[in-house]
This record gives C-alpha cells, sequence and structure tokens, in this order.
C-alpha cells in the first residue's frame, strides 16, 4: 500500500524517468475558481533536479492555467501513473514557480531541455511532499509514439506567430488571473 517519502530518492527518480505521460494539477484560491488537469509528456521534457526539486519544459498550449494557478498560489500536484509493468501511482506535492523566456534563470533552466519549437516556460517545483499508492485500478496501455502535432504546429507559426498566440491565448486563466505577458 501507499508510503511517504522524505523526498524522490534514486529509485523513485528512475519510475519516473520511465513514465510516458505524467498529469499536472492546479487551483486558484478562489472557492468559485476552476481546478485544472494537465496531461504532459513529451519525451525529455520532466527532470528531477534533486531530491527536492523537479523541472519541466511548459510548451504552448490553448490554456495558461497551470502558470496563472502557480503565480496566484504556487500550489501544485504532479502524479505519475504506471501504465505499463507493476502498478504504482507516484504524486509530488509542491510549491512551484514559472521561469518564462527573459527571466534571470531561463537559459539555465531551459538547456535542461531539449530544443523543442512552442518553448513557454519551465515549471520548477519545490517538493514538500512525496507519496505513492498501489495503482491496482489504473489499467494497462501500451505507448505506440509520441504525437508530432503539437511541434508541427509550432514549427507552422514561428517564433512570430508563436508570440502572436501567446499574447491572444495565453495572457490570462479561465478565471481572468494573469498568464503570461
Amino acid at each position: 500500500m501507499g508510503r511517504v517519502y522524505d523526498g524522490i530518492d534514486e529509485p523513485l527518480a528512475r519510475f519516473i524517468s520511465r513514465q510516458h505521460v505524467f498529469f499536472v494539477a492546479t487551483a486558484p484560491l478562489a472557492g468559485d475558481g476552476l481546478v485544472n488537469l494537465s496531461p504532459k509528456g513529451q519525451d525529455g521534457t520532466f527532470a528531477v533536479l534533486d531530491r527536492s526539486t523537479f523541472a519541466y519544459l511548459d510548451l504552448v498550449g490553448s490554456g495558461i492555467e497551470t502558470v496563472a494557478h502557480l503565480r496566484e498560489n504556487g500550489r501544485i500536484v504532479v502524479m505519475f501513473c504506471a501504465f505499463e509493468g507493476p502498478p504504482r501511482i507516484v504524486r509530488l506535492h509542491g510549491r512551484g514557480d514559472v521561469v518564462a523566456p527573459g527571466d534571470p534563470e531561463w537559459d539555465s533552466l531551459a538547456d535542461l531541455f531539449p530544443a523543442r519549437p512552442g518553448r513557454r516556460a519551465v515549471v520548477r517545483v519545490a517538493v514538500e511532499r512525496v507519496a505513492d499508492s498501489c495503482g491496482y485500478g489504473v489499467p494497462l496501455m501500451r505507448v505506440e509514439g509520441e504525437r508530432t502535432r503539437l511541434a508541427e504546429w509550432a514549427e507552422d507559426k514561428g517564433e512570430e506567430g508563436l508570440a502572436e498566440y501567446v499574447a491572444a491565448n495565453n495572457s490570462e486563466s479561465l478565471d481572468g488571473l494573469p498568464g503570461l505577458a
């Protein structure tokens, strides 16, 4: 059954590195605000930095909920599920911040990840709680491969087109919280 860990140890880091998808959940402070849950998972976009810190590369998408919620209150949980092999779920709770292009730490954090079209930000999280659970209810599934459409779309838009898209679609969350300028 479930166990709480004092950080992201090496066996947990290996488990995380083998997963093809992870889920990010955040919420605004307002009680009537929308909770957000986003799937992520392009290869190479998640990095364990040390036992108490991880980061992931945030790519341009249709919404900006995670970024807006983190800028408002920092609360985040990331969940990994084993869809192959032994059943297991790992949750990383913490406080996150957003590092965007132009921020002083952008280059050092962005360099942790492969260059991808549509890089929007790096989400960095200070881990407060690490726990796992059985995962017996998670189905077994096989990965066929990565989808290429997001990268193709970003490449087609080009840098200027992506900047225009972010300005038009990622400046505020569904609840009206500030996103990216």
